[in-house]
C-alpha cells in the first residue's frame, strides 16, 4: 500500500468528483538549458510528457521538416495500396526543373528516366532531396497541389489548425517556378509551431516507426554505378560517424531556408525511453554550422539527465489518498476504487512519491442524479480515471493527453438493497428533506 504525505483530502461521500490535492516544498522543475534558437521543444514519445518548451507554440518557418508529412502520407499510400516501393515513376517537367537547382538540396532526376518509390523516399530522407519529394507526391496524389490538400487534412486530423502548408519540400515558393498552391503568395513558405512539429514526428514514429532504418543511414550513394550517382550524406550531423556523432540518436529530419533559418527535429532512445526534440531557427545554417545541433544535444542530455521514470500506481494496489466512492440503492454505502493497471509518470529527478497527487474522475455516464453509482455494482467495473500529477507541472502533455491517467475499476460487489431496505431509506430521505425546509 502506498504511503503518501502531504496530501489534502476533499469529502467525496456527496461527490465523486472533488479531486485530492497535495503540496510540495520543492522546486519541482530543474532549470532547462538555454537554447540559442528561436524556439526548442522536447517531449517522451511514450507518455507524450512535455519537458522542455522555450517558445515552442509560435508558428515560424519549418523548412524541410515539412518533409515529415510527405513521410508519414508515403508509408500510409504503401500500406493502403496507393503505391509500391518498386514501382517506376515517370520525372515531370517541373520535377526536373526543380532536382537540377543543384542551391538546394537535391539529387540529379532525369526526364528519360524512371526511378523507384524507393529510390525517391531515400533521397528525401537521408538527402532532404527536394525534386524527389516532389515526385512521390506526383506519384501518389497526381499533383504537388492535391498532395499538399491531403498534407493539410492530415495534419488537422492531428488537431494542428494553426500553420501554412503551400508546397511539399519546405522550400519557399520563389523556388518553385511559379507552380504556386492556389492563394499562396509568391514569397510563401510553410510554417508551424515546434509543439506541432513534435506531434508529427511522434506520429510518425509510432504509427510508421520503419523511418528510423532510413532516418538513421548517415550517407548511401544515389544510383550508384551510373553517370548520376551522388553520394547522400545526411544533414543530421547527429548521426554515426558524422560531425556532431551522438549516441543512440536515429533520426529525424533537419531543414534549412533563410526563412526558417537552421532546424531539426531529433530523436534518440535511453533504455526504454524515446524523446523527441525540436530546435527552429538556430542562426541562419551558414555562420554557425553545427549550432542546431549543438542545441540540440543540450535538450536531449537534458531529457535524460533531469527526467525520470517514477512507479506511481500499482495494478489493482489500493491509493490510500482516494476515498471510497457513493452508492445508491445499494446493500452498502460506499465501495473502493482502484487503478486496473500499473503506471509510472515521467518527472523531474527532485521529485519522489511524497510528492504525486491523486484523484478520482468518475465517468459521469455512470452517476445517477445525485451524482452517485447506482447498485447493483459488480468487482471490477470500469468507473472512471485515476490521474497522478504533481504540483508545479506547467508543461503538461502533447496533443489530446491532459495528463498521466489509469482505468479506474470497483475493488469490490455491491449488490442492491431489498425492497424494504429501499423503503426504509427513501422514507429516511423524505422525512430528512422535510426537517431541511423547517
Amino acid at each position: 500500500m502506498k504511503k503518501i504525505k502531504k496530501i489534502v483530502l476533499s469529502s467525496l461521500v456527496t461527490s465523486l468528483i472533488a479531486p485530492v490535492t497535495g503540496f510540495s516544498a520543492q522546486s519541482v522543475l530543474a532549470k532547462g538549458p538555454e537554447v540559442d534558437a528561436k524556439a526548442g521543444f522536447l517531449v517522451d514519445v511514450e507518455s507524450k510528457k512535455v519537458l522542455y518548451n522555450e517558445n515552442g507554440d509560435t508558428e515560424l518557418g519549418i523548412a524541410s521538416m515539412t518533409k515529415m508529412i510527405v513521410e508519414y502520407l508515403l508509408f500510409e499510400a504503401i500500406e493502403n495500396g496507393e503505391v509500391t516501393w518498386d514501382q517506376e515513376v515517370e520525372i515531370s517537367e517541373y520535377v526536373h526543373e526543380v532536382s537540377q537547382d543543384y542551391l538546394l538540396s537535391n539529387v540529379p532526376l532525369r526526364i528519360d528516366e524512371t526511378y523507384t518509390i524507393q529510390e525517391l523516399y531515400e533521397a528525401l530522407a537521408i538527402y532532404s532531396a527536394n525534386g524527389a519529394t516532389i515526385a512521390i507526391a506526383e506519384a501518389i496524389a497526381g499533383d504537388e497541389v492535391a498532395f499538399v490538400d491531403r498534407m493539410r487534412e492530415k495534419v488537422e486530423s492531428w488537431g494542428i489548425t494553426d500553420y501554412q502548408l503551400v508546397n511539399t519540400t519546405g522550400l519557399n515558393n520563389q523556388n518553385l517556378f511559379g507552380k504556386h498552391y492556389p492563394g499562396s503568395a509568391e514569397d510563401d513558405e510553410n510554417s508551424m509551431s515546434a509543439r506541432d512539429i513534435a506531434k508529427i514526428a511522434i506520429h510518425l514514429l509510432e504509427d510508421y516507426p520503419e523511418v528510423l532504418e532510413t532516418s538513421s543511414i548517415s550517407e548511401k550513394v544515389f544510383r550508384e554505378g551510373t553517370s548520376d550517382s551522388i553520394l547522400m550524406k545526411n544533414w543530421n550531423w547527429m548521426l554515426p560517424g558524422l560531425l556532431f556523432e551522438k549516441e543512440n540518436v536515429d533520426g529525424l529530419k533537419t531543414g534549412t531556408t533563410e526563412y526558417a533559418g537552421a532546424s531539426i527535429t531529433a530523436t534518440m532512445t535511453e533504455g526504454n525511453t524515446r524523446i523527441v526534440s525540436v530546435i527552429m531557427g538556430a542562426g541562419d545554417g551558414q555562420t554557425n554550422k553545427g549550432q542546431r545541433f549543438e542545441e540540440t544535444t543540450k535538450l536531449l542530455d537534458y531529457g535524460m539527465a533531469e527526467w525520470k521514470p517514477l512507479p506511481a500506481v500499482e495494478s489493482e494496489g489500493n491509493i490510500e489518498a482516494i476515498e471510497p466512492v457513493t452508492i445508491s440503492k445499494g446493500k452498502e454505502k460506499t465501495v473502493e476504487v482502484v487503478p486496473n493497471e500499473a503506471l509510472a509518470i515521467l518527472v523531474p529527478e527532485n521529485i519522489s512519491e511524497e510528492d504525486l497527487i491523486y484523484s478520482f474522475e468518475p465517468n459521469e455516464k455512470l452517476l445517477d442524479n445525485e451524482g452517485a453509482l447506482e447498485a447493483p455494482i459488480e468487482k471490477g467495473t470500469e468507473v472512471g480515471n485515476i490521474t497522478v500529477s504533481y504540483e508545479g507541472d506547467s508543461l503538461g502533455y502533447l496533443g489530446e493527453v491532459e495528463s498521466a491517467t489509469v482505468p479506474a475499476v470497483t475493488a469490490g460487489t455491491v449488490e442492491k438493497a431489498n425492497i424494504f431496505a429501499l423503503a426504509i431509506h427513501s422514507i429516511k430521505n423524505f422525512f430528512g428533506n422535510l426537517m431541511e425546509r423547517f
